[in-house]
């Protein structure tokens, strides 16, 4: 029983930090990078759709982004929605292709991103408190009703106790290899 708790934590924890990862893509660090565009949605015949479906997009120089469109009656709506995104990136088209220049950073944006970057990590690891939380609750029920022993009680909170820890560490890793890219790019 508490096996089977502790492999449905873990699956929550591994969540909490892919999503992590996947939401730290996103964040613009001065280089080009396809994952930027990850998370912008576009109104496609209002349907928000996202614009890695809606085109090409490769970055064929170091500061440049490319996106072409599968259909290029979408390229308004693909620029406006670049445009509504957090990004901070003007789009500018030629008919066919849309540029994206990536601009150097500021050191002042530099720490704004690096304080992003410590917030969402934080939320992470309340993710990760909260499912060990979850999996306590569920364990100490299994005391209340004589499912498990207390000494079995201990064990697993001991065990929870190791995977909450090294999750927790994969997080930090990832935000201090986050913040040195941003701070040195």
């Amino acid at each position: 029983m508490i096996t089977d708790v502790l492999r449905e934590v873990e699956s929550k924890m591994r969540q909490a930090v892919d999503s992590l990862e996947t939401d730290l893509r996103s964040i613009r660090t001065g280089r080009a990078s396809p994952a930027l565009l990850e998370r912008v949605k576009v109104d496609y015949y209002g349907t928000p759709t996202p614009l890695n479906q809606l085109a090409v997009i490769s970055a064929p120089e170091p500061r440049l982004l490319t996106v072409r469109p599968y259909d290029p009656g979408s390229l308004e709506d693909i620029e406006r929605g670049i445009l509504k995104s957090e990004l901070g990136l003007t789009p500018s088209n030629d008919g066919r292709i849309i540029r994206l220049a990536i601009p150097r950073l500021t050191d002042e944006r530099r720490r704004e991103l690096a304080k992003m970057v410590r917030q969402r990590v934080e939320e992470g690891k309340i993710a990760l408190r909260n499912a060990r939380r979850d999996a306590l609750e569920t364990m100490r029920d299994f005391e209340k009703e004589r499912m498990i022993t207390e000494d079995d009680l201990y064990l697993g909170k001991e065990r929870l106790q190791k995977l909450i820890d090294r999750y927790s560490d994969r997080m930090d890793e990832i935000s201090e290899r986050k913040q040195h890219e941003i701070l040195e790019g």
